[in-house]
């Protein structure tokens, strides 16, 4: 198999443009490129649950860490937008742009694979909390087998949560960090993580402010700034230097040619 010089993670914010990023996406496949698109979708997810009576509940780690309260009710609903709307929504606009592309949850095939949280210890209303009923977990193993099978038959994997333990349950994880998992496991150069801003910002939502480049060193110092989710993608941008990716590029799902831009340096560049 040729290597794998990027992995994508396109975010769930509602202002990413999809239709430019799956432009670009079709644009570098042809050009022969070979890549892996995991992709999120908080967003609607939120809106769908809240819809069905069932809104959505975030807790606060004891490190500060926002996440999503996942219990069985949330997972099936996870399961419902992640696995079929989006994932498929992402496959049939690859397939008109003519990548043949395959979506995947982390489920299928133990794509994505890692321990369930016993328990999970959180801040709520000022009080600390233990919960035990929840559907969450950390990708630890990737089926590199399955995707390399699916790269060499000429197929475009899109991914996306939930994965699945080892005792067989489906377990909400974070897409930055599976994706991150994916780059190290595919000895990937870049990760390219796409989101609704133009890369990390000093002092947000000013988009003046954007960081341009951060040494690995300086990634705990930008948690300090990193709002909300951007501080999951902070601890993603880490794992895959530690697992051996080179660059980690924040970049804009806004734009035009986004990860055109990405490759050459535009966004947020960790090294």
């Amino acid at each position: 198999m040729q290597p794998i010089r990027f992995v994508v993670k396109v975010g769930g914010g509602k202002a990413i443009n999809h239709d430019l990023v799956a432009d670009d996406v079709a644009h570098l496949w042809k050009q022969g490129e070979r890549f892996i698109l995991v992709h999120g979708g908080a967003a609607i997810t939120n809106e769908v649950a809240t819809a069905l009576g069932h809104p959505p509940r975030f807790v606060t780690s004891l490190s500060g860490h926002t996440s999503r309260r996942t219990d069985r009710r949330t997972l099936e609903i996870f399961e419902m937008v992640y696995c079929g709307q989006l994932n498929k929504a992402w496959v049939e606009r690859l397939q008109a742009r003519g990548v043949n592309a395959i979506g995947l949850s982390g489920i299928d095939g133990r794509v994505w694979e890692g321990p369930r949280k016993e328990a999970i210890k959180v801040i709520e209303n000022g009080r600390r909390m233990v919960v035990r009923d929840d559907f969450t977990g950390k990708v630890e193993r990737v089926n590199l087998a399955l995707l390399r099978l699916l790269l060499d038959a000429g197929y475009l994997p899109v991914l996306t949560p939930p994965a699945i333990s080892y005792e067989s349950e489906a377990i909400n994880v974070d897409g930055d960090r599976a994706a991150a998992a994916v780059a190290a496991a595919l000895g990937a150069e870049s990760l390219i993580i796409l989101s609704d801003v133009p890369g990390l910002l000093r002092h947000f939502p000013d988009e003046a402010s954007l960081i341009p480049h951060i040494a690995r060193n300086g990634l705990e110092a930008a948690l300090g700034f990193a709002e909300d989710r951007m501080k999951k993608k902070v601890l993603g941008a880490a794992e895959a230097l530690a697992g051996g990716v080179r660059k980690v590029v924040f970049a804009d799902g806004r734009i035009a040619q986004p990860l055109q831009g990405a490759l050459a340096g535009r966004g947020t560049v960790i090294e």
